[in-house]
């Protein structure tokens, strides 16, 4: 009863504010979806070319989620936050595990997206993909996250096959004084920042100490699916204006949690494959720095390093990494009609591996180093009008070798209002350390017989050629529109391999042995189209549609498996509201559909997400958000090679108070 009474006093607030005349003094607070698409297409974004361009020449699916978007979204991590942009598949695995991939090949660790902070790429290459549980950036300090959808090989090299995440966050100038939150709720029990900024002796900074708690999900069966999880988050970024010419910025984080997982484990003494629940200890930090010299209006150069540790006890096996990264880049105009950018860069990425009986690396220890360079020429074919950028990265490895990855991109500007533009690029996947060295026991059986899984020491780049298109316009006063095309080939995709079985005559009792192998035998295209718009219904009232379908065309040998095409929906769509209520209050609903996953089981689900949020005086904001409205609990992901159970999502709620001083 409590909870249909609050849907009809939000229903009844929406109405009243909906045609209600704006107040005097009142500014609601502007955001992306309220400028026109002339401003939305001088908006700068940097992760297409590297460097900043105005989304009018910027020849990429590409789409922006400026800091009003995290505030009104009521998302508590970047996982969530992601759900809005069309193109993405977001699926949560349990409480402290997502699979998140762009364009399709989804799984707890989607191989083909890049991700990054600041420039601090976070793709691990033991499992390849992303530990979105320690992606623990404050989402009040991120000034937006800009995301590719298609290739990025050409400027960000290896791994940016489907897309590219960059997580930029505010200077320190941008977040002066102090901000204290707390909160708590169903699932999201307890979570709290501190975070004060100021300037001294003309460096501008900042520092932050953060924590969260959060509760567990149930498994299929209902019970407890033991993946609660905490994390303890400290950081710091300070930002100098060393000369007219010169500029520092030095920041980095440190962190400290556990969480629960339920995982499947071979019973080698008899012969069962059994669920065990265990801990995984979460610890690291990372150390980064950027030089920024002007030589002139028409050169400059960016020189960055960063250090990144991190230890990972489980819940499988325990994982220490030490990453070296060293970046430079200049930046060169041409003429009139020519800029040019060329740079260069190494990484050295050593781990410390110790396995379990259900999952082992050979060997234990290995570095990953990684050569690169690249060039970039935009060509201004007309000014303002047409641009043609060509670019291309070499890089090398001790991995899978010499690599070169290329693009051919155009933006046409038709005029303020409309443009277009297209491109053909190929990227490549390099082999992570489970491709190349596992050693895993997928399950045991009675007889006895076991099914072994092996890496291949000689597996090879994955290959992509795609072929995109695009058109962004202001079809009207209040609305808006941006709609992409892509195709791509794909070649020496990663494959199960099926090898014959053997008998292990000298156990006792003799054991058969089904084995198989991860190969390079895969192979096919995915299509598809991905459309999103901004209407302004009335003065106070903005609707965000958008919606993506997805057509895949996988094959292997004939001995060979694969669950890529059918662990991706192939639909889905969201419609995102955003309303001015009375005096400042806010109430933004944000719905999300999304396709049936066919190789897993899953039946489709819509997800609703709200939030009512209003000012308790000047420094003082109080927000009320309801996570999953529409289900009690479901499942999101379930795939074959995941390292943990899933378990369903639960419908949540949570309060959160923020001061500022």
């Amino acid at each position: 009863m409590g909870l249909k009474c609050l849907h009809r006093a939000l229903l009844a607030l929406v109405l009243l504010a909906i045609g209600s005349p704006e107040l005097p003094g009142q500014t609601p607070a502007q955001d992306l979806t309220q400028l026109r698409l002339e401003d939305l297409m001088n908006i700068e974004v940097t992760s297409v070319s590297k460097k900043e361009q105005k989304m009018s020449q910027a020849a990429a699916a590409i789409s922006v989620i400026t800091q009003e978007d995290i505030q009104r979204s009521g998302a508590t991590n970047i996982p969530d936050l992601l759900r809005m942009v069309p193109g993405l598949n977001v699926a949560q695995i349990n409480a402290n595990t997502w699979a998140i991939s762009a364009r399709g090949f989804n799984s707890q660790f989607a191989n083909k997206l890049l991700v990054l902070v600041d420039g601090r790429a976070v793709y691990t290459p033991l499992l390849g993909g992303v530990s979105w549980d320690t992606l623990d950036v404050p989402l009040e300090d991120i000034d937006r996250i800009e995301v590719i959808r298609g290739p990025g090989g050409a400027i960000w090299g290896a791994n940016a096959v489907n897309g590219v995440i960059n997580v930029i966050t505010k200077k320190a100038s941008d977040t002066p004084g102090g901000v204290l939150t707390a909160g708590g709720g169903t699932q999201s029990l307890e979570s709290g920042m501190a975070q004060f900024g100021g300037k001294v002796r003309g460096i501008d900074y900042r520092a932050f100490a953060k924590y969260q708690n959060d509760n567990h999900f149930p498994d299929p069966s209902g019970q407890n699916g033991d993946d609660g999880w905490h994390l303890l988050h400290g950081g710091f970024r300070a930002d100098s204006e060393l000369s007219e010419r010169d500029s520092l910025t030095v920041e980095g984080d440190l962190y400290t949690g556990s969480e629960g997982a339920t995982l499947v484990h071979s019973d080698l003494s008899t012969w069962q494959n059994v669920n065990v629940t265990r801990l995984a200890e979460l610890s690291g930090g990372n150390l980064l720095g950027r030089w920024e010299h002007t030589f002139s209006s028409r050169s400059d150069m960016a020189v960055q390093f960063y250090f990144d540790s991190y230890t990972r006890s489980g819940p499988e096996s325990l994982e220490v990494r030490h990453t070296i990264d060293f970046d430079f880049q200049h930046h060169l105009a041409l003429g009139d009609r020519q800029d040019l950018m060329w740079g260069t860069g190494f990484r050295s990425s050593p781990d410390h591996t110790v396995g379990t009986i259900d999952q082992s690396w050979v060997p234990a220890d290995r570095a990953f180093n990684l050569f690169s360079a690249f060039v970039q020429d935009e060509i201004a074919l007309k000014p303002q009008r047409v641009f043609l950028t060509l670019g291309t990265k070499l890089e090398q490895n001790n991995f899978s070798g010499f690599d070169i990855q290329p693009s051919v991109r155009v933006a046409w500007t038709l005029n303020s209002r409309h443009m277009l533009w297209a491109s053909l690029s190929s990227a490549d996947r390099i082999p992570s350390r489970r491709d190349a060295n596992l050693d895993a026991v997928l399950a045991a059986m009675p007889g006895p017989a076991e099914v072994i899984l092996y890496g291949d020491p000689d597996m090879k780049n994955e290959h992509v050629l795609a072929y995109e298109a695009g058109y962004r316009s202001q079809l009207s006063r209040r609305l808006s529109a941006d709609v992409s095309v892509f195709f791509n080939t794909y070649s020496r995709l990663e494959s199960i391999n099926l090898l014959p079985p053997y008998i292990a005559s000298n156990s006792n009792p003799p054991v058969v042995v089904y084995q198989a192998q991860i190969g390079n035998d895969g192979g096919g295209s995915s299509g598809g189209v991905e459309v999103s718009a901004n209407w302004k219904a009335t003065k106070r009232w903005t609707l965000s549609p958008g919606y993506s379908f997805l057509a895949m065309d996988l094959h292997t040998d004939a001995n060979s498996v694969t669950d890529a095409q059918g662990s991706n929906p192939g639909h889905q769509a969201q419609l995102r509201s955003r309303l001015e209520l009375l005096r400042r209050i806010t109430f933004d609903s944000n719905a999300y559909f999304v396709g049936r996953l066919p190789d897993q089981s899953l039946p489709s689900y819509t997800r609703l997400d709200t939030q009512l949020a209003w000012p308790l005086g000047e420094r003082l904001r109080f927000a009320l958000v309801g996570q999953n409205l529409l289900n009690d609990h479901h499942q999101e992901f379930n795939g074959s090679l995941q390292v943990v159970n899933s378990t369903e999502v639960k419908r949540g709620a949570y309060a959160r108070v923020t001061w500022s001083f």
